[in-house]
């Protein structure tokens, strides 16, 4: 079984800037992708960002050039480093790992429990 432990959650004010983190940890061969998730009452969780194991990123267009998604491989640790902060961004964020649990088995899914970011003054 993985766990994600998601941290760094909490309230910023407009155009400041709030750093978040994900550990992964438990049963895990290897991560080929770790990604950032955000979701708000009445509305579908959306991807933000991810990062792949060989460091290729792609973003939501709405967060391109104010987020950098980042990864320490060792330590099976994503980061998202969220700057010029607005309060559209304020959602509930959630870290999600595509991993083997096996090397050369089928790949799986794991969520973390989600950290909550407010922007608001």
């Amino acid at each position: 079984q993985v766990q994600l432990v998601e941290s760094g959650g909490g309230l910023v004010q407009p155009g400041g800037s709030l750093p978040l983190s994900c550990v992964a940890s438990g049963s895990i061969a290897s991560i080929y992708k770790m990604c950032w998730y955000r979701q708000t009452p009445g509305k579908m969780r959306e991807q933000v960002a991810c990062e792949s194991r060989y460091g290729a990123t792609n973003y939501a267009d709405s967060v391109e050039g104010r987020f950098t998604i980042s990864r320490d491989n060792l330590k099976n640790t994503v980061f998202l480093q969220m700057n010029s902060l607005e309060p559209e961004v304020t959602a509930v964020y959630y870290c999600n790992a595509d991993y083997f649990a096996v090397a050369g088995a089928r790949a799986h899914s794991a969520w973390g429990q989600g950290t909550q970011v407010t922007v608001s003054s």
